[in-house]
């Protein structure tokens, strides 16, 4: 243990010390037992885990579907927008509003869309007269009623801001909406005419050069989102290959006997049927696929492959003399403690992420997976890859080859053949220098750490540069973390080059002007002729271009001279004057009227919103919403408002910010439960001081390299939390447990132990993420950019800012250092006494 007993130390602070270590005792035993296990039966071990994947692995092609309802999966589970989409769905139902412009008020339904763009300097309103001319009922409103149309033009040009007559515009934009709500066969019909609509959109764009055309279709969104994972299929297979590659070659040596490539490859051929296996059991349990789902082979693969490599480098620690199932059971008790506490919190952090707390379903789906991810994963790296290890070392103890499996010539045989073959045949005795009495000490990498790094990272002259460079390294991640911005727009989920993304930039440019068409709903009876209400009416919708039957209701009295300042005067108006003017009957629809015997009662009614907003259209919109909501509360009239949109919208930030939470607190959970138990406290409080570090910096950096929060974003921060316990863990537990005199010794030390497996594994793991560059996909984008940034920031802390600080700080190495002078103070009296009473002996003493 690291601490001796201080005089007056209390029983229960014993009791404590005891207890951690009887449990971490009874790990390691336990490990060491499963070693030997895995060691004297390892075909059994070998065979399970192929044969569960070839069980699930068909079951991947078999039942694979993928998710079709992209709001259920990237929307908020649980919103308000929803209740009120389903109000105002009840009172003024979709197949009554088809005629009208704003019919997407409550659900888009099917739909075809398109931007028509003309050069820049000319008007598309003379160049598109044709277009003009077919779609004059929606545009110029043919029944001489005044309407909105700062959605359908962009680009505009208004010489007389009092008349606001258009003069000219550079881009104009049309809706086709389908009859297909409330019936499947309608619902097929209209997809393949948005099918058909966005190939006539493409041939026309060919046979007209004067402008330029942009579609958009409402399976659109939901296409480009899937279209993600058709691009990175070739890419994922190349990210495979570089990380084969990597694995393998830092896994070798210049000793034929003691390298290990081949279980370098193994290690991560393991990692992928453990994936293959978690896919298939997810699509047997009717899970549905979605392109967020791309994150879980390079999160499982960070996560795998360092127990691979831990179990490596515990390979190389143990006894070469030992045979060589005793060495997998003394591997398995060095490392897997660690690892099997690593994987325990990555199932919590990731199991908690999939509860019900989590009101995003693609994150919860994501986690859900992941965790049983994780569980196969811990599985088959003791299973299956503890079965190649234990047929690595038997090969290694009869001196077989590493690579071509033939036993290793004599040194006697080998000086009388050529260089080139002692070379690829040398066991690496006669290359131990005088400084490694262990040949496996030869590893390039532990070479380096050993030789190069360990001396120089710890060199006084090197310590204020490391101060510096962690103090930059915070004010960056603080600035970052103030400027954090929510990721509510989907398009950040989408194909970079898709059609989608392509008219979201159209339409951000020419038509932001306006925010959408907001329903603005009153959903209890009103008294609309008393002065007082007409007052609250006109202040809720100042600041707003408002379509209202209302105001226009008030303008036709005022221009026809007409009294009604009663209720029975007002309806009467309303119901058998206004309503029946051609210009006003498209108003039918948005008044509720009931009847109770002779006398009628408006019971609800609509009116439209429409706010002018600047470039950041969606940021204003949530601004609205966020003033609206409240005044419905406040105020006499009972209103609700609504947009589609903002079922995307509604507490997202909320809903994408909570797995990060409840993640956080389960791993701080988990560390404050072990703080008493099997680790040391002062390693767990160092750990939660660097992964905090870590987070901090990962969240700062990304939002300051334009990453949002979005559903894909907030994995990754999850991802992060257990990715820097899984390298930090063991490198400052091996520290605070080491007894070398200094800090630096002991920071050398545990570099020196775990240092070679970080290292390859972050290597790995950062190789693997090339490739997600050259995916033309905004989500693989942010998943590079976040999964980038947490590889870096743990190789930052892991091998230069840890190392430095912990020669700063506690836990003190002093006592160790009395107790070593203390044990030898007495040798040296025990020696003094022998040669006094045998002088004779002296020598052999």
């Amino acid at each position: 243990m690291c601490f001796l007993r201080r005089p007056g130390a209390s029983a229960s602070w014993i009791g404590w010390r005891m207890l951690r270590q009887v449990i971490r005792r009874g790990l390691q035993s336990f490990c060491h037992r499963l070693g030997l296990c895995v060691s004297r039966h390892p075909v059994f071990f070998l065979t399970v885990p192929a044969v569960l994947t070839i069980i699930f692995g068909f079951s991947v092609l078999n039942r694979f579907q993928p998710e079709s309802d992209l709001e259920r999966l990237v929307a908020p589970s649980h919103s308000l927008a929803k209740i009120e989409r389903s109000l105002a769905g009840s009172l003024f139902p979709l197949d009554q509003s088809k005629s009208q412009l704003y019919s997407d008020l409550h659900t888009p339904g099917r739909y075809g869309r398109v931007i028509l763009l003309s050069p820049p300097g000319h008007n598309i309103l003379l160049q598109a007269e044709g277009i003009l001319q077919t779609h004059r009922a929606v545009l110029e409103m043919k029944d001489g009623r005044s309407t909105f149309i700062g959605h359908q033009l962009g680009g505009v040009d208004v010489p007389n801001s009092k008349d606001q007559r258009v003069k000219s515009a550079r881009a104009i934009q049309i809706t086709y909406y389908l009859q297909t709500y409330g019936s499947a066969t309608q619902d097929l019909i209209g997809e393949k005419w948005e099918s058909e609509f966005c190939k006539l959109m493409r041939k026309l764009q060919e046979e007209h050069q004067d402008f330029q055309l942009f579609s958009l279709a409402s399976f659109s969104l939901w296409k480009d989102f899937h279209k993600t994972s058709i691009l990175a299929r070739s890419k994922i297979l190349v990210s495979l290959m570089l990380i084969l590659t990597t694995a393998t070659l830092s896994s070798s040596m210049k000793d034929c006997l003691r390298s290990k490539p081949f279980l370098g490859l193994l290690g991560v051929l393991t990692v992928c049927i453990s994936s293959v296996t978690a896919a298939g059991i997810f699509f047997i349990t009717d899970g549905k696929y979605n392109s967020t789902l791309l994150g879980i082979p390079f999160f499982a693969m960070g996560h795998g492959t360092k127990g691979v490599f831990e179990l490596l480098s515990g390979w190389r620690r143990t006894r070469e003399n030992l045979p060589f199932k005793d060495r997998v059971a003394d591997a398995y008790s060095d490392v897997m403690v660690t690892y099997t506490m690593t994987s325990s919190l990555y199932f919590i952090t990731f199991g908690m992420g999939a509860s019900p707390f989590t009101n995003i379903e693609a994150v919860k789906v994501f986690c859900q997976n992941m965790c049983v991810s994780i569980l196969l994963n811990y599985f088959y790296i003791f299973s299956f890859f503890g079965s190649c290890l234990v047929f690595a070392g038997q090969l290694e103890q009869n001196r077989y080859h590493s690579i071509f499996c033939c036993k290793i010539p004599s040194a006697e045989y080998l000086d009388h053949k050529p260089v080139w073959f002692q070379t690829v045949m040398s066991d690496g005795h006669q290359q131990t220098s005088h400084h490694e009495t262990n040949p496996y000490q030869n590893h390039f990498i532990q070479h380096f750490l050993r030789e190069h790094y360990n001396e120089w990272i710890t060199n006084i002259y090197v310590k204020p540069f490391v101060v510096i460079l962690y103090l930059i390294y915070a004010s960056f991640s603080f600035m970052g973390c103030l400027q954090i911005s929510d990721g509510a727009n989907i398009i950040s989920l989408l194909a970079s080059d898709s059609p989608s993304v392509s008219y979201a930039i159209l339409q951000q440019e020419y038509f932001s002007n306006y925010s959408p068409v907001i329903g603005f709903y009153v959903y209890e009876p009103l008294e609309y002729w008393n002065g007082t209400v007409q007052e609250d009416l006109r202040r809720l919708c100042s600041g707003f271009t408002a379509v209202s039957w209302v105001e226009q209701y008030y303008q036709f009295l005022k221009v026809s001279n007409i009294s009604a300042s009663n209720k029975s005067d007002f309806i009467s108006v309303l119901q058998n004057s206004f309503l029946k003017k051609p210009e006003f009957q498209h108003f039918r629809n948005d008044i509720i009227f009931s009847k109770a015997g002779d006398e009628s009662n408006i019971i609800a009614s609509r009116l439209y919103l429409v706010a002018r907003t600047s470039r950041d259209k969606q940021k204003e919109v949530i601004q609205v919403l966020d003033k609206l909501r409240p005044l419905s509360l406040a105020k006499s009239i009972r209103f609700i408002v609504f947009n589609p949109s903002f079922v995307f919208m509604d507490h997202y930030g909320l809903s994408v910010t909570m797995p990060v939470l409840i993640a956080g607190f389960g791993v701080l959970l988990m560390l404050i439960l072990t703080f008493f138990l099997v680790i040391h406290p002062l390693g767990n409080f160092w750990l939660i001081l660097s992964v905090t570090s870590i987070e901090l910096g990962v969240l700062g950096l990304m939002t300051l390299w334009n990453v949002d929060m979005d559903c894909i974003s907030i994995l990754c921060l999850i991802y992060t939390l257990n990715f820097s316990i899984d390298h930090c863990a063991p490198l400052l537990y091996t520290f605070v447990l080491a007894t070398e005199h200094t800090r630096t010794q002991c920071i050398k030390s545990s570099l020196q132990e775990h240092g070679t497996a970080i290292l390859q594994n972050v290597t790995s793991f950062l190789i693997g993420l090339v490739p997600l560059l050259f995916v033309p996909s905004n989500l693989t984008f942010t998943l590079f950019k976040c999964l980038l940034l947490t590889g870096s920031c743990t190789l930052l802390h892991c091998f230069v800012i840890l190392p430095v600080f912990l020669t700063f700080f506690p836990p003190s190495k002093k006592h160790h250092k009395k107790k070593k002078r203390a044990k030898r103070k007495e040798r040296e009296e025990i020696e003094c006494i022998e040669i006094q009473e045998n002088p004779d002996h002296v020598t052999t003493v």
